[in-house]
């Protein structure tokens, strides 16, 4: 049964959506924008032209910690008690908030050459505190980013133990989110890295460790298929759901198609068999604005559910930071608390940095998904017409361009190639599958669109 709108007057709920938020200790405003190592804007303040901005940097930079508070204090009901842009208002529901929070993990910078397990540890707590102040009472359910160990993407299975073992980390997730989170999923959070939790009455939540499928753990070259059993337990999770009568989000950090093929494969089962539990996906990592469509397996038509890939709030590399808001179906009987429309707000760096250092940024709203696309809802099946009509209209499929890239795209404009990789991208929900991109008709050979995707996923 596919999902249908909320009868009129019914309930819906809004949504906070944080990723990839990537905060750098020693960024320093003035300091040199490009540099040979693989993360700039540190080291001492120059002179003139080249030097980073005070919110942040067009380039391979992260972020300040006053711009992520900067984002977090002009949110509605924040505890700062203002807001910086009349738009960002509009976000809230009627009471001034957010219902909930999705958190989706990378939160050290991209120095990964020099990172220590206190170093990652500081990360976790300081941000963890930083929401915590600014948010209030709202809850946060977070999950694990590739980034927060080291050496980065290296999680160990379960069954490891000793120094090797990931225990040193989820033991400090696990106190440092623990307000947030209840007793069994603390259980499996120290576990594994991953947990369920109610959102509200009818809605499950599950937080996923994407590292377990990651194609850079070289952990998983001992097992590639479930390493911790997460598949099993997910499975376990949405039976129980599904004779409840719960609907399920799923979030996560690494979008599934990125995965490995034996992993990603398996899920894409999971989610046809349960489509009509889960009732939204949710995740980041690649720092752009794209999504991944999962279709029913006998025909590889109908489209069965979205996994929405939320763009970063860091600036890395050469972005906006920025964040997003979802608005659901609310907590009513027969609700599908599927995805209604979603929202995606920036902060324009040129203007940003233009201003007084001591001035408030003015994040604005940057596009509404079905303003933009012109979307009667925000189900599977508008997205999989929304890429059909990206094929044939060039004027859309560079709005969805412009917008991917935060409003900040590449000076190289998407051509054919491009586009063949892109179109080809947002409808796999599962790795190295170019039999989804079949009905798209593309101008290239299908071997030289799976090496284009191939070739833009490790980037």
């Amino acid at each position: 049964r596919p999902p249908a709108p909320p009868p009129p007057g019914a309930p819906t709920a809004r949504i906070l959506f944080l990723t990839d938020l990537h905060w750098d200790r020693q960024y320093v405003p003035g300091s040199a924008a490009a540099c040979p190592d693989p993360l700039c804007c540190r080291g001492a303040p120059r002179e003139g032209p080249g030097a980073a901005g005070f919110w942040g940097t067009y380039s391979k930079c992260d972020l300040p910690l006053h711009t992520i508070d900067g984002l977090l204090a002009q949110l509605p009901g924040s505890t700062a008690g203002h807001t910086a842009d009349s738009t960002a208002n509009s976000t809230a529901d009627g009471t001034g908030g957010f219902a909930a929070a999705y958190w989706t993990g990378d939160i050290p910078a991209h120095d990964v050459w020099q990172q220590s397990r206190g170093d990652q540890l500081r990360a976790l707590r300081t941000v963890t505190a930083l929401l915590r102040a600014r948010l209030g009472g709202l809850r946060v359910f977070p999950a694990v980013g590739n980034h927060e160990a080291t050496p980065v993407n290296a999680f160990p299975p379960p069954y490891v133990h000793g120094n090797q073992s990931a225990a040193w980390l989820y033991d400090a997730m696990a106190e440092a989110w623990q307000d947030w989170l209840p007793p069994a999923a603390l259980h499996t959070l120290r576990a594994g890295g991953f947990y369920t939790a109610q959102v509200w009455p009818g809605l499950r939540l599950v937080s996923l460790n994407m590292n377990f499928c990651s194609q850079a753990n070289f952990w998983l070259l001992i097992n590639a298929t479930d390493p911790a059993g997460q598949l099993q337990w997910l499975m376990g999770v949405l039976a129980d759901a599904e004779r409840d009568g719960e609907k399920v989000h799923i979030i996560g950090h690494i979008p599934p198609a990125h995965c490995l093929r034996s992993w990603s494969w398996n899920y894409y089962r999971i989610v046809n068999r349960f489509e009509g539990t889960i009732a939204a996906q949710f995740f980041g990592h690649t720092h752009l604005d794209e999504f991944e469509l999962f279709y029913d397996e006998e025909t590889l038509s109908r489209p069965v559910s979205i996994a929405f890939v939320a763009p970063s709030v860091t600036t890395y590399i050469n972005l906006n930071p920025g964040y997003r808001v979802y608005e659901v179906a609310g907590s009513y009987p027969g609700s599908s608390h599927a995805v209604l429309d979603h929202e995606t707000f920036i902060l324009n760096l040129t203007e940003a940095n233009a201003v007084p250092p001591g001035t408030p940024p003015r994040w604005q709203r940057l596009y509404r998904a079905r303003e933009a696309y012109g979307l009667p809802t925000a189900f599977p099946a508008d997205w999989d017409r929304l890429v059909r009509r990206m094929q044939d209209d060039e004027r859309l499929f560079q709005l969805f361009w412009f917008h991917l890239h935060k409003g900040h795209p590449p000076r190289e404009p998407c051509g054919g190639p491009c586009k063949a990789a892109l179109l080809c991208a947002l409808r796999s929900g599962r790795a190295a599958d170019p039999a989804l991109c079949r009905p798209l008709r593309p101008a290239l050979p299908f071997p030289r669109i799976q090496e284009l995707w191939q070739r833009r996923q490790l980037c």
